[in-house]
């Protein structure tokens, strides 16, 4: 479960440091995860520094301003759409993790007219 609920954030970030993430988590059930808020709300808590993490945790937070200052540059095809995906549910399920995620990792709004492009765009 745990790992699911990893990847579902992997998705949104990836893993790595080279010229794309790794593609080991991208067929992940992304739609299993985000309808049970019980699983996805502690890798939130995790990246929002508002929970304890697991060593998977605490790499994803290691990526997740790097993907949205990147426009999610270095994901792959299939980590693009899940990431839209994901951001989109908490978006629309998770506003005050959503708002919390933006004032943490953007604050100042400088990257959002990145990422809002890309979460747009069905590239």
């Amino acid at each position: 479960m745990k790992l699911s609920i990893l990847s579902i954030l992997l998705a949104l970030v990836g893993f790595g440091a080279c010229e794309t993430y790794t593609d080991r988590y991208d067929d992940i059930n992304v739609d299993e995860i985000l309808q049970n808020r019980r699983l996805l709300t502690p890798y939130i808590k995790c990246i929002l520094d508002q929970g304890r993490c697991t060593p998977e945790g605490k790499e994803l937070k290691v990526h997740i301003q790097d993907a949205m200052q990147s426009a999610c540059a270095k994901c792959t095809p299939m980590q693009r759409q899940k990431a839209r995906q994901v951001v989109k549910h908490i978006r629309k399920n998770e506003e005050t993790y959503w708002n919390q995620m933006i004032n943490k990792y953007d604050p100042d709004g400088k990257y959002k007219s990145v990422y809002e492009p890309f979460l747009e765009s069905d590239d």
